[in-house]
């Protein structure tokens, strides 16, 4: 029993973010019974959240470990049932300040975010240099030495193309400052995971806690996702006032997002004012050249014996992103090692058969039909103003690809779909979260953009 349940939350630690899990997965205790999983939480609110926002996420790791997809049940742990009490101890005490119902605590109480080493996976020892992202690479390092005259960057760009590693590339420098100097106090966080962090705070009655932890501990604030603040009015009044705490205080900010700012549609004009106030560093695909050095050092990384012609080859084939060019490489490695056999041209153009080459679609009308294909819809399903989960995912992934292969705006693409702008953000941001987090619908989704073919 205990077994599958922690083979379940292995599988959760590995596709939910670090503050998703251990907030609301690790203090569960769990039982599996005839196709159920039982879920017991800390107390009420606990089990609430979870009941709403992760049973699907949990269900979904739990058919992995048990074979088939449980049916999952989240409520209060019960108390302990304590030994018998005497008369004495029966006897009406006098009235007096009733207690806090236990409800009200969370297994963690909201404070900034430690800071573990492992945290940050990438460092700027691995991120390849290019004319595409120079800029941005040249701003982060700034912000981190402070020679950077703004003491605040905003990073964009499309997945995959190298913000999250420069962010965390950031934080590792900033936390391994040298001995001799104050190593400042580094905040690093998905604005989700600042969103939830609140939530418990209000929820809680530690809000005041929750500012002091911010606005008062931290001297360098790294944001990602910050697209994830949209339409969200009160989370936005804290962050706005937290950013103006720490701009008092002259603390470096640093924000990420796969928008531009004049894109994110539905933040409050002065906090997008604030977050616009410092250095912009926009990172777009990398050239052809870059894209080949970026393989030979994941190659190398990796300990695979690349050959420059396979190396040139896959530069010349993929020009999509990033995270499609490291795929590509370990799926080569790995075909390579089944066969027992040295990597080569032959072999590449093997592998190189299931992902999105020169002759992916490039326009709206490709995208279009081979959603359609994908979902089996037709175009105008694909239009309409239906809600279903089916349509919507469809729609969805639509926008993504034309937001990808195509240089229509936003706006254009929401045009072209019946749907507004604002739309359009909402659900390549609901897409990416999935993808970044790899949950089984982000894996789904991968296979799909990567099989797309004109």
């Amino acid at each position: 029993m205990e077994t599958i349940w922690s083979q379940t939350k292995e599988l959760l630690e590995k596709t939910l973010s670090p503050g998703l899990f251990n907030l609301w997965i690790k203090p569960l205790a769990a039982r599996a019974r005839d196709g159920v999983l039982e879920l017991d939480a800390p107390n009420a609110f606990v089990a609430s959240w979870v009941r709403e926002r992760l049973s699907d996420s949990i269900a979904e790791a739990a058919a992995v470990v048990m074979g088939v997809r449980p049916e999952i049940i989240v409520a209060e742990a019960k108390p302990t049932s304590a030994a018998p009490r005497s008369r004495r101890q029966e006897t009406p005490k006098a009235a007096g300040p009733r207690p806090v119902a236990a409800s009200l605590t969370l297994p963690v109480a909201p404070r900034a975010p430690e800071l573990a080493a492992d945290r940050f996976r990438f460092s700027y020892d691995e991120f390849v240099v290019g004319p595409s992202n120079e800029m941005a690479y040249a701003a982060s390092r700034g912000i981190c030495d402070m020679s950077l005259t703004a003491d605040q960057l905003f990073i964009s760009s499309a997945p995959g193309l190298g913000k999250t590693h420069l962010i965390q590339a950031m934080g590792r420098r900033l936390c391994h400052s040298d001995p001799g100097q104050r190593q400042p106090r580094v905040a690093y966080l998905s604005a989700e995971e600042f969103a939830n962090r609140l939530i418990m705070a209000i929820k809680t009655r530690q809000v005041e806690q929750f500012k002091a932890a911010f606005r008062e501990n931290v001297d360098v604030l790294l944001l990602e996702d910050i697209h994830f603040f949209r339409d969200k009015p009160r989370i936005q009044d804290e962050l706005l006032n937290t950013l103006k705490a720490l701009n008092s205080r002259g603390c470096r900010l640093v924000f990420t997002s796969s928008f531009l700012p004049k894109e994110l549609s539905g933040l409050d004009n002065q906090l997008l004012s604030r977050i616009n106030s410092g250095f912009l560093a926009v990172i777009d695909k990398p050239d052809r050249e870059t894209r080949r050095r970026i393989l030979e050092r994941k190659a190398a990384i990796h300990q695979v014996l690349l050959p420059e012609d396979v190396s040139t080859l896959l530069a010349d084939k993929l020009s999509a992103d990033v995270r499609q060019l490291e795929s590509c490489l370990q799926n080569l490695a790995l075909k390579a090692r089944l066969l027992n056999c040295r990597i080569s041209v032959d072999l590449a153009w093997e592998v190189l058969r299931h992902y999105d080459v020169d002759a992916a679609p490039r326009t709206i009308d490709d995208i279009v039909a081979y959603v359609c294909d994908v979902y089996r819809l037709s175009p105008d399903q694909l239009k309409s103003k239906s809600r279903k989960r089916q349509l919507v995912l469809a729609r969805n992934t639509a926008f993504l690809l034309a937001r990808q292969h195509t240089d229509l705006s936003l706006a254009d693409i929401g045009t072209r779909f019946n749907r507004r702008h604002s739309t359009v953000v909402k659900g390549i941001t609901s897409l990416e979260k999935h993808l970044s987090l790899k949950t089984p619908l982000g894996r789904e989704l991968e296979r799909t953009i990567d099989q797309m073919r004109a």
